[in-house]
């Protein structure tokens, strides 16, 4: 994906690994905290950046026991539930959606895949377009989201199968771009037209120095949406680090507060914002998050 820029189309070839995440995502993974980092500048994000290992990440946030589906109680079946209740209103709908910084998950994708013609997944980091690109092709190896596509068909309750809805969003996963968030034009080039909607998971936050820049990551990313678009945020609450492989990496600790404000500020009229407490049982060690946050917004028509 090195070298596809804004108007690759399928773009889910093997690129070359390139040190470097979607401006440098928030979660977990691995044991070892070899490369530990201060909240300071995006050049240190840059080089934490660089030791973050996808499968580590995968493993201690998509697995159990973050990944229990035997209760709505844990909080990957909140997430999901949120994102299926959102799309279902088919309020969100397009031709286009961008996901922003995607990192290697595909399930904040599988309810908005129903209600787009393509979905462009974005990633900093090379290893997570490349992680991205193994399930897209359904090559050996790659992530089993199987049981995450089968419980959101579960709570869409359409009785569709799950195959189905895999094939769906392998098919509409057309293009997978580098992004950096912190540059005005965070795919590099204009985007024209400009995306329908907006979804970003776990990424603005954790890849970004302090609030300030926080939010300037969310005003660049906002010139990729068009007037009346939607934006689709989940993120996370009272987190100052996480740990992917070798590396131990800040997070911006927000509150609802500060999601609220930031999303007025860089231009965005609120529609919902919820809020989930994580659970003692679900707090790890791979992370310090207290809890997570799903806001939907709209950029207002222009006038």
């Amino acid at each position: 994906m090195e070298g596809c820029g804004a108007d690759g189309w399928r773009c889910l070839g093997s690129p070359r690994p390139l040190p470097g995440r979607a401006g440098i995502k928030s979660g977990g993974g691995g044991a070892g905290a070899a490369f530990p980092l201060a909240m300071s500048s995006p050049a240190a994000l840059r080089e934490g950046y660089e030791h973050f290992d996808p499968r580590a990440y995968l493993r201690n946030n998509y697995l159990p026991p973050r990944a229990d589906f035997s209760s709505e109680e844990f909080v990957v079946p909140w997430k999901l539930r949120c994102l299926a209740e959102t799309f279902a209103s088919g309020e969100i709908r397009g031709r286009t959606l961008i996901d922003v910084g995607s990192g290697p998950t595909i399930y904040q994708l599988l309810s908005a895949c129903d209600h787009f013609e393509e979905i462009v997944a974005t990633d900093f980091l090379a290893v997570n377009r490349e992680e991205l690109g193994r399930w897209a092709r359904g090559e050996p190896g790659a992530f089993d989201w199987s049981p995450f596509i089968q419980h959101v068909c579960k709570i869409e309750g359409r009785g569709e199968p799950w195959q189905d809805k895999q094939r769906r969003l392998r098919q509409r996963l057309r293009r997978i771009l580098p992004i950096d968030v912190h540059r005005p034009e965070p795919l590099g080039a204009p985007l024209r037209p400009r995306a329908d909607a907006l979804l970003s998971a776990f990424c603005l936050e954790a890849v970004s120095a302090d609030r300030a820049a926080f939010l300037r990551a969310l005003r660049h990313v906002g010139t990729l949406l068009r007037p009346g678009g939607h934006l689709v945020l989940l993120g996370a609450l009272g987190e100052s680090f996480y740990l992917a492989g070798p590396a131990r990496l800040p997070v911006v600790p927000l509150e609802e507060s500060d999601v609220r404000e930031a999303l007025a500020a860089a231009g965005f009229a609120l529609r919902e914002l919820r809020s989930y407490a994580m659970p003692p049982a679900l707090r790890t060690g791979v992370d310090d998050v207290d809890g997570v946050f799903f806001a939907h917004a709209q950029k207002p028509l222009e006038t």
